[in-house]
């Protein structure tokens, strides 16, 4: 599943989302624990435009000689598993704009790294969940997680990953569910908008190995 992204441009979170970016950088690729903006609810309603880590739990968080991966969320076990529970049931939801992701496509043989994107070249959004850790030297951070959603049906999805491995995609939020998104009022409420996006919104293609080697797909 999706492991990589390109988060969306400064000038775009203004003109596309409407919302002002973060005084914090971050770089045009993303991988984990990379800076990246999401937009969240603030505490007066209105939204706002966060720099956060790609990574429920950062690196810096996890005990000694512990591996976990926190990239994604599986949106059939947010509720239960103990690492999202709480923020998924408090309604810690985010959108996490980006311009395309990245899978891997076998079909070749081999994995191939396509780009996704949608068809008209727009900026996107993607459902997440986040959260804040305080840090030692005693300021805020914030880190978090995209939504996946099962894809074995999907016309273009089902066609990325391993043969034999079940198919699965980032859960795509439409402009026009931004706001139910990030206020719904119960989990069940939110849990009704990680719906399947339609094939022919969008568009992929092969596009040139990243930074970070094809083994993390």
């Amino acid at each position: 599943m999706c492991v990589n992204y390109l988060p969306a441009h400064r000038h775009q979170l203004a003109e596309h989302f409407a919302v002002n970016p973060p005084a914090e950088h971050w770089p045009d690729e993303c991988w984990q624990d990379y800076a990246a903006p999401i937009i969240t609810t603030a505490a007066d309603g209105s939204l706002q435009a966060l720099a956060a880590n790609y990574g429920f739990v950062p690196r810096r968080h996890l005990p000694g000689g512990l591996r976990l991966t926190t990239l994604n969320a599986r949106a059939e076990t947010l509720g239960r598993l103990a690492t999202y529970r709480d923020a998924w049931h408090g309604g810690q939801r985010c959108l996490v704009p980006m311009l395309a992701f990245f899978e891997p496509c076998y079909e070749s043989g081999r994995a191939v790294r396509h780009r996704i994107g949608l068809a008209s070249g727009s900026p996107f959004a993607v459902a997440g969940i986040w959260r804040s850790w305080a840090e030692p030297d005693g300021s805020t951070s914030h880190a978090f997680s995209q939504i996946t959603i099962n894809a074995d049906t999907h016309p273009l999805l089902q066609r990325m990953h391993r043969p034999g491995e079940e198919k699965r995609s980032l859960a795509i939020v439409p402009p026009p569910h931004y706001q139910q998104w990030l206020h719904a009022g119960t989990a069940a409420q939110a849990h009704t908008l990680l719906q399947p996006y339609p094939a022919s919104l969008l568009q992929h293609g092969a596009a040139p190995p990243g930074p970070v080697t094809m083994e993390l797909f």
